[in-house]
């Protein structure tokens, strides 16, 4: 059985309204809190996660260093394994996990209070053991996901990667980030070209 036309754009509405949902739903304050930390943080952001949400991680590090913040991905299974080194104090790390119970995640976190570096946690249960073990947790809730099983993490990780997308910019206004600074970062593609074409109006 295809799938119609109707369905196709029903799916693309869901998920846009999901997501227009968090415009009145998310609590501000923490989002504040985040911005303001990672403005401040003398060391290096460090974002984790596993599955889908290693790959929001590190798609919002890719958006972190295109605006000038060290920003790396920890991958979990080399922390444990001695990438850990990388940590320091004056660092902040960032994990991503819906349940927050995850243990390939949680299996680190008393190493990272040892290291006495900043914790945050972005998750759906501000309970679980990512959530207590945090110094922030960042609610990243929705309502549901786009499949009929409500279990394919669809609209609950775009709900992240929007989550980091007004961060950056949120940095971009803090920093007094410009479209010289940008092209420095990003001098190849459409936005490369782009920006040498308004830089030199």
């Amino acid at each position: 059985m295809s799938i119609d036309e109707k369905q196709i754009r029903s799916l693309f509405r869901i998920e846009g309204e999901e997501i227009e949902k968090l415009a009145t739903s998310i609590d501000t304050e923490p989002v504040q809190r985040l911005i303001d930390l990672m403005a401040n943080c003398k060391g290096n952001i460090f974002l984790t996660g596993c599955g889908t949400s290693a790959m929001a991680a590190k798609k919002a590090v890719h958006t972190l260093r295109v605006v000038d913040i060290p920003a790396f991905f920890l991958n979990p299974s080399d922390a444990v394994h001695g990438a850990l080194g990388a940590v320091n104090v004056g660092d902040v790390v960032i994990f991503i996990s819906k349940g927050g119970n995850t243990k390939e995640l949680t299996s680190f976190l008393p190493n990272l209070k040892e290291k006495h570096v900043q914790i945050v946690t972005i998750s759906e249960d501000p309970k679980s053991v990512l959530g207590k073990g945090a110094d922030l947790v960042v609610m990243a809730k929705t309502t549901r996901e786009l499949d009929k099983f409500n279990m394919l993490a669809t609209i609950s990780i775009l709900a992240v990667i929007t989550l980091f997308d007004v961060v950056a910019v949120g940095l971009m206004q803090i920093e007094h980030f410009t479209e010289q600074h940008f092209l420095v970062n990003h001098p190849s593609g459409a936005v490369g070209e782009r920006l040498r074409e308004d830089t030199h109006d």
